[in-house]
């Protein structure tokens, strides 16, 4: 899987862009705030339908506009393939593939797979139980087009589910479709608490060798699943737990309030480790999810490296380097010096400056 280009229009700073990649180490570079880590976000909302950074779709679009387009040309398994996002700002997305306009943008998961990497996501490893959600989901909707019905059903639930408790002494001949809204909630529930488990079993494996391979061999790490409710014990623990719920006039018991822990030497990280290993914990659980995306795709994703050079030491950087190698990497960053130090070979450089490629595009045919 590689992409051959992207193009934009109206996108956040960018007026108009358009980049042709190269299938191996493609390098963003210029000063912070130029629209560098925008390009990444709309590869990303390419495979997600969801900007990385949470972003809602009226505020992706340029300052003054009332649309916003996204292009990109995708090649799987030798197909060509071209993914259309139309932003609008007081209407839904409209999500297009090969021109042909998909009536649920579920049907987008799988066609581009990318994992993303950010200073961010050390927020995955040190911030709340959300964060991690939101890394399990982003993950099991591209590999899972039936997970990502179930998360949006489950979600729609939830949300009638509140409302209903909300409205409860307002609302009383209502009341009796509470047990409809659980057994639903069970419905959508299950199956995402059991995905969960087996992506993270499997996920931990990963983990296991590849953090103690960057650690030197001093540390051993541990991923583990931490279900609000097991998938078998939801629908009692539902109905156990009403009166709770409606005093509190929300859901408190579903995978919507799952958690995952990360362990290294048989300690909670999050709580206890130090900076440094809690950013070699989020770079292991990166690394791992390229590992389980390929096995499972049977193809490698594109991995999108936004600034995480500056935040890793040395030996870290040498790590990612040398696992990147073989994969389509975007890499954004302020200055090509980290490269230079490793004599790590680059197959083409931007350079973004106010939202647009100035300076023409450098091609590194034997590396830097």
């Amino acid at each position: 899987m590689k992409i051959l280009s992207l193009e934009l229009q109206d996108y956040r700073n960018y007026r108009e862009l358009k980049l042709e990649l190269s299938p191996g180490i493609n390098v963003l570079y210029g000063d912070n705030a130029q629209g560098k880590t925008n390009a990444l976000e709309a590869i990303c909302l390419c495979a997600t339908a969801k900007s990385h950074r949470g972003t809602k779709d009226r505020e992706l679009i340029r300052f003054g506009e009332e649309e916003a387009h996204i292009k990109v040309m995708v090649e799987k398994r030798g197909v060509p393939c071209r993914v259309d996002v139309h932003l609008k700002k007081n209407r839904a997305k409209g999500v297009a593939v090969n021109g042909v306009p998909l009536r649920r943008v579920a049907d987008l998961f799988g066609i581009l797979h990318v994992v993303i990497f950010s200073p961010e996501d050390l927020g995955i490893i040190k911030d709340s139980p959300a964060e991690r959600r939101r890394f399990l989901d982003m993950e099991l909707c591209q590999l899972s087009r039936i997970y990502a019905h179930n998360l949006i059903r489950y979600h729609k639930v939830i949300a009638q589910r509140n409302k209903l408790l909300k409205e409860w002494d307002e609302q009383p001949e209502l009341r009796d479709t509470l047990d409809i809204w659980d057994q639903q909630l069970v419905s959508y529930g299950v199956p995402l608490i059991e995905n969960r488990r087996s992506f993270i079993r499997d996920l931990n494996q990963l983990v296991r060798e590849i953090h103690f391979s960057i650690s030197g061999g001093k540390e051993q790490a541990e991923l583990s699943y931490v279900p609000n409710v097991e998938a078998e014990e939801l629908g009692r623990v539902l109905a156990r737990e009403r009166s709770r719920d409606l005093k509190a006039r929300t859901s408190l018991t579903g995978p919507h309030r799952d958690d995952m822990i990360f362990l290294v030497n048989g300690v909670d990280v999050r709580r206890f480790g130090s900076q440094g290993q809690q950013r070699t914990a989020a770079l292991s659980l990166k690394l791992a999810e390229i590992e389980i995306v390929k096995k499972v795709i049977q193809d490698s994703p594109i991995l999108l490296l936004d600034d995480v050079l500056s935040e890793l030491d040395g030996s870290r950087q040498k790590q990612l380097l040398q696992r990147i190698s073989h994969i389509q990497t975007v890499v954004t960053c302020t200055g090509l010096d980290e490269f230079v130090h490793h004599c790590f070979p680059i197959d083409r450089v931007f350079h973004i400056e106010d939202g647009k490629l100035t300076g023409g595009i450098h091609e590194q045919a034997a590396g830097i």
